[in-house]
């Protein structure tokens, strides 16, 4: 579980600089971008299953049934990420496509997450052989490792908070950027 929250740790990273850099900045997403209500809500869905996993993977060994909602999770984040990729796909045409370096930066994602997958499911598989619990035990991670997974907990339930936000186009939702003309009215 150690190298997988390694490699969790710099898909947070990878994560943080997408949304950061691709979803706000250069496609400003959250100003009403037209039709991308479907792509924010599945963005904060896809963040508050991270945020769940970012939070409880230092920390938490999902035991027997537990095992098995947390591999429902991981299906469930998997389906929602396929999804997006079709999703964005038809959002950002208006925009001109998914940015090239977007798409590069979604394929090393991928690439990673196969990774953390190779480590985290055979524990999953174990972990479901054990009687039922969410049982306290700690990796033994450098303790700024467990920080940083805390605080990228934080942060992406703070960002899937911000794109449901959005998407439900609530007062101030498109925050710091001006909304379209045919919006502001």
């Amino acid at each position: 579980m150690i190298t997988a929250l390694w490699l969790f740790a710099l898909q947070g990273v990878l994560g943080a600089f997408d949304t950061l850099y691709y979803h706000e900045w250069k496609a400003r997403l959250p100003a009403h971008v037209p039709g991308a209500r479907p792509e924010l809500l599945l963005h904060a869905a896809r963040d508050f299953f991270y945020a769940l996993l970012f939070a409880t993977l230092p920390w938490i060994a999902w035991r027997g049934a537990w095992a098995a909602v947390l591999g429902a999770v991981i299906v469930a984040e998997i389906g929602i990420t396929l999804a997006d990729f079709v999703v964005e796909d038809r959002v950002r045409a208006p925009l001109g496509g998914v940015y090239p370096g977007e798409r590069c930066t979604h394929a090393v994602m991928a690439l990673l997450y196969g990774a953390v997958l190779a480590h985290v499911v055979p524990e999953l598989l174990a972990n479901g052989q054990l009687p039922t619990a969410l049982a306290l035990a700690p990796v033994p991670l450098p303790e700024g490792l467990r920080v940083v997974l805390g605080l990228m907990a934080v942060g992406v339930f703070g960002s899937g908070a911000r794109d449901l936000y959005a998407a439900l186009r609530l007062p101030g939702g498109h925050w710091p950027w001006p909304l379209p003309r045919a919006s502001a009215s």
